[in-house]
């Protein structure tokens, strides 16, 4: 079959004017009849109907663009009323007959185009691949993840990217789109929405409806190169766009026996530049060269692109409607694994820092020689320490940090970050072996801060007894060991009940620990983690919109105790996943000459998985009745 005067070889290319103007504009042919063998035409009849089956369907778009991922079976799981009742006949490009289809529903025949972006910013390029899918804002979606093989930790991902580029040809045999008119969600669809904070509803309707609804999409195919710029490259964007252009011109050509590549193939250019292949639609044969790829297009069609409307766009006036909405925000910007979304929430509650700043003292202070204090040096100034234990009470510590407090800021102090209360999944009794235990320590982990003969730190890691202790408290104390004093770290533990140990503790820290002053701390990092050569840090990407994102200003006469103490705020939030770590032990430790806090989180699951899938098949068996009772009424 001769399919050249239908794709044919002269493909327009467009590029964006500008880093500005970053709307996909295109300047195609439309594609004339196609005339499909008779098992071609069957094929494409089925994906014709599975397109248009999926208008009106939930889907999640914190993963990749697929019609298998839509919620729900085929039939009668349209999210938004459709009148179903009189449907007409529709005729697809290739003389594709499809019968009954909602009058609400049009088809429309597409186009082919070579389409090269600019070089644009993780956040810039975000917002392309947004656009495209008619999404606001600039959180990354699933789509955009698969296509340049991000992590999904949008965090990290941008910090560590410098620029993205992509360039490639875009064949859309037909598209499908519901007709712009006034949307409402289906009643049962409404009934279901929690109407309180309830974490395990709000999963179960995220994971039975999505987060979005499909309003349109293009079927055809797709061969396109996604270039990811790393962040510590120094080309310019001008040399990135020409690498880019070579590489498509060449993977594009017509020459016949022109090499080819894999459906999804990483090309490694060279250290400042990654490219990625992925072709969508058409044949997924090995090798395949592109002009002959072209010709599999019409006979084996997928969706390459989507467009959504949030679903809570649609729930004005529904009781628990905001408490969705907020659910769906965190669930899109952080994107916990979906079976892991109910533990997730549970531990999406406020955090605040102990002792709030409100308890420090404003007024005069106690005389500070009273206080137990640490002396690096014969003449170096005294570093005082503050004794008073912090009691978080009943609720999970989620981070701890090191402090300068007092009008100088030469008053070492410790801080805990904590839940504002304890998640309903968890029920924390007090740990009779673990309040401010005083442990006995070994001389082998003292360590120096400047001088052996002046004050020295225990670096003795502390841990709970039990597996399912917590943190719930912390003391700084100062002994006496003979001619110098000696910083201890105590805690104070609490145990979870009735809960299991998802994932077993992990101790976290700065990423320079490999350069200690004492050996022992040496010995006990590459104990608890396996420490390699860290890469150039990249820029960290801000997203806390706090006053002070970074923590409590420190005045600026601080320096002079700063160089002896590291004040990082030692933390894992929602960005980190699965998100919800909790604190069940820590140490101190010297680092090139400063006192830093290093410290050990782990996962606990206070609700069975197969109850949270057992709850999601009665929300569905609900579901299932309502419909029923509604048609009877009917």
């Amino acid at each position: 079959m001769n399919l050249g005067n239908v794709l044919p070889h002269d493909v327009t290319e467009k590029r964006t004017p500008s880093s500005r103007a970053r709307n996909l504009l295109f300047t195609s042919r439309s594609l004339p009849p196609l005339n499909f063998l008779s098992n071609s035409r069957s094929i494409n009849c089925s994906s014709a109907e599975i397109a248009i089956g999926s208008i009106g369907r939930g889907y999640d778009i914190t993963i990749d663009l697929r019609l298998k991922y839509c919620k729900g079976n085929f039939h009668g799981s349209r999210l938004i009323e459709i009148d179903e009742g009189v449907g007409h006949e529709i005729v697809l490009p290739g003389g594709i007959l499809i019968s009954n289809v909602p009058k609400s529903i049009k088809c429309d025949k597409g186009e082919r185009t070579r389409f090269r972006s600019d070089v644009l910013s993780f956040q810039q390029m975000s917002e392309q691949f947004n656009q495209e899918m008619t999404l606001t804002g600039k959180i990354p979606s699933g789509h955009l993840n698969t296509m340049f093989e991000f992590s999904g930790c949008w965090q990290k991902d941008a910090a560590n990217t410098k620029n993205l580029a992509f360039d490639g040809v875009f064949i859309t045999l037909y598209t499908v789109a519901l007709e712009k008119s006034q949307m409402v969600l289906c009643d049962h669809v409404r009934k279901a929405v929690p109407s309180t904070w309830d974490p395990a509803a709000l999963a179960r309707f995220i994971e039975t409806f999505g987060t979005h609804i499909i309003v349109g999409l293009k079927m055809g195919g797709k061969d396109v190169i996604y270039m990811k710029q790393q962040h510590y490259s120094t080309l310019q964007p001008s040399e990135v766009q020409k690498r880019l252009k070579e590489m498509a011109d060449k993977r594009f050509s017509e020459t016949i026996g022109q090499y080819g590549m894999g459906s999804e193939q990483i090309y490694n250019s060279d250290k400042d530049i990654l490219a990625i292949y992925k072709r969508r639609g058409g044949s997924d044969r090995i090798n395949y060269p592109h002009h002959e790829w072209l010709q599999t297009v019409q006979l084996e069609p997928d969706v390459i692109s989507m467009s959504f409307i949030p679903i809570t766009s649609l729930l004005n006036g529904v009781p628990g409607s905001g408490f969705l909405s907020h659910a769906i925000n965190l669930y899109l910007r952080y994107k916990p694994p979906i079976e892991e979304l109910h533990q997730f929430l549970e531990f999406q509650l406020p955090r605040q820092w102990a002792p709030i700043f409100s308890e420090l003292p404003l007024g005069p202070q106690r005389k500070q020689h009273n206080l137990a204090s640490l002396q690096f040096s014969l003449m170096g100034s005294k570093l005082y320490v503050n004794t008073t234990p912090v009691d978080v009470g009943r609720r999970p510590v989620t981070g701890l940090r090191l402090y300068l407090e007092g009008k100088r800021s030469n008053c070492l102090s410790i801080h805990l970050q904590h839940l504002s209360s304890l998640p309903k999944i968890f029920q924390l009794t007090e740990d009779p072996n673990g309040n401010f235990c005083q442990e006995s320590y070994d001389r082998r982990y003292l360590e120096k801060v400047q001088s052996k003969y002046f004050s020295h730190v225990c670096t003795a890691p502390i841990e709970a007894d039990e597996d399912l202790s917590i943190v719930t408290g912390a003391q700084l104390q100062v002994v006496n060991h003979g001619m110098k004093n000696v910083l201890f770290l105590r805690l104070r533990f609490s145990s979870v009940l009735g809960a299991t140990v998802v994932r077993q503790p992990e101790w976290e820290g700065s990423p320079g620990l490999a350069a200690k002053s004492g050996l022992i701390s040496t010995l006990i990092s590459h104990h608890f983690s396996t420490v390699q050569k860290p890469p150039p840090k990249p820029a960290d990407v801000i997203i806390n919109s706090a006053v002070y994102p970074g923590g409590p200003p420190v005045p600026v006469q601080a320096p002079k105790l700063l160089k002896f103490v590291d004040t990082t705020e030692m933390k894992r939030g929602p960005q980190d996943t699965p998100g919800y770590w909790v604190v069940s032990g820590a140490r101190l430790m010297v680092e090139k000459g400063r006192i830093s806090l290093r410290y050990e989180s782990m996962i606990i699951s206070g609700l069975k998985t197969g109850d949270y899938r057992e709850s999601t098949a009665d929300l569905l068996t609900r579901l299932k009745g309502l419909n029923c009772s509604e048609k009877e009424k009917c």
